[in-house]
């Protein structure tokens, strides 16, 4: 189910062409959710056409706010996407991660999420105008099939910051942290402005 905003003439459908159209697509999970609706949100203040994809039970959640983007005249859709709660061996309603009866079954979910490949490319070749680009999370990592079937770039949402991230990369080449002994002998992550050290405890990387 999509609710695009009413268009007010064929002359505003015909210049929507010519506009960019982002699709987001948040994994099902409220610390994920919410930061990219405030990205959607941001997007569209610029002009940008953006489709949030999600699924009945997470709409629901952010009804409220996405309602309140839209009526304020933001270029902002909502794409609801079935579930395949009981597919995957997951409990009915189970479309969030919050909604997981236990540990065991994050894996199922994370299999329900797969499923939604094939309706999201149906979905995504109805689309007017043509998506521009994917924005997803990095938990769905099938999404870059569905950009280059789409001949679109997809960029990946990630929730770590910055700073963290290029501490992970910069630790994954260098290996510093391997060379360390004891758990109380610091050490200098490489390749940053200013010089951080840790102790290997507090910046395990596996």
């Amino acid at each position: 189910m999509i609710h695009p905003p009413p268009p007010s003439s064929q002359t505003a459908m015909a210049s929507q062409d010519h506009q960019l159209h982002f699709v987001m697509f948040p994994l099902m999970a409220q610390g994920h959710m919410i930061p990219m609706i405030d990205m959607a949100r941001l997007f569209a203040e610029h002009g940008v056409i953006v489709t949030i994809v999600t699924t009945p039970l997470n709409a629901f959640r952010f009804k409220t706010i996405i309602d309140r983007a839209i009526g304020s005249g933001l270029p902002i859709r909502l794409l609801q996407l079935h579930f395949p709660c009981a597919e995957a061996g997951l409990p009915d309603g189970c479309e969030s991660l919050d909604t997981v009866p236990s540990v065991e079954l994050m894996k199922n979910f994370m299999i329900a999420t797969t499923m939604l490949q094939q309706p999201l490319e149906q979905m995504l070749g109805e689309f007017q105008p043509s998506p521009s680009c994917i924005i997803s999370d990095m938990g769905f990592p099938w999404t870059s099939e569905v950009a280059r079937k789409f001949h679109i770039p997809r960029f990946i949402f990630h929730g770590t910051s910055c700073f963290s991230l290029l501490c992970s990369h910069n630790l994954i080449f260098s290996k510093v942290h391997e060379r360390v002994t004891s758990e109380y002998e610091s050490f200098v992550v490489p390749d940053l402005p200013d010089r951080i050290e840790r102790l290997k405890p507090s910046f395990h990387h596996p």
